[in-house]
């Protein structure tokens, strides 16, 4: 099977630091996907926070997010104590949904990149939904794409 293969994005417009800890090494020795993976969560949701939403709102009231896919291609190595940073992109936006894009990197050497598909959904209807406007809007302005 071939390996999906992420690109770097030109610019990440959140950072999200953080330091690894024991419950984020395998039994390698190092940063586990599952941690990543919980890791990436967390920059999501202090992107979100930093635009004052969060994953069940949108800016709408009612629009929230599920994901629909992850990626992950490892780079190289972290290890327990390592101070990494999270970087994050909005992408590909869609009248359903969105990509985000994210690397994470070590002084400067990149650990990881991944790529999640994010769709808008009604939590109280459990039913799919547009991304709101007013947050597409949001989008553009942090990206200077008016």
């Amino acid at each position: 099977m071939p390996r999906i293969k992420l690109e770097e994005q030109p610019v990440y417009e959140f950072i999200f630091p953080v330091t690894l800890y024991p419950r984020d090494i395998n039994y390698g020795g190092h940063l586990g996907n599952d941690s990543l993976a919980s890791l990436i969560g967390s920059a999501r949701a202090h992107m979100l926070y930093s635009m004052g939403l969060n994953e069940n709102d949108l800016g709408d009231g009612k629009t929230g997010i599920i994901m629909a896919d992850l990626v992950i291609n490892f780079k190289s190595e972290a290890f327990i104590f390592d101070d990494i940073e999270i970087g994050t992109h909005i992408g590909e936006m869609r009248s359903s949904g969105f990509r985000i894009f994210h690397r994470v990197s070590k002084n400067g050497i990149v650990v990881a990149l991944a790529e999640t598909g994010i769709a808008g959904f009604d939590h109280g209807r459990k039913k799919m939904s547009p991304v709101p406007e007013s947050f597409r809007k949001k989008i553009e302005e942090i990206q200077g794409n008016r």
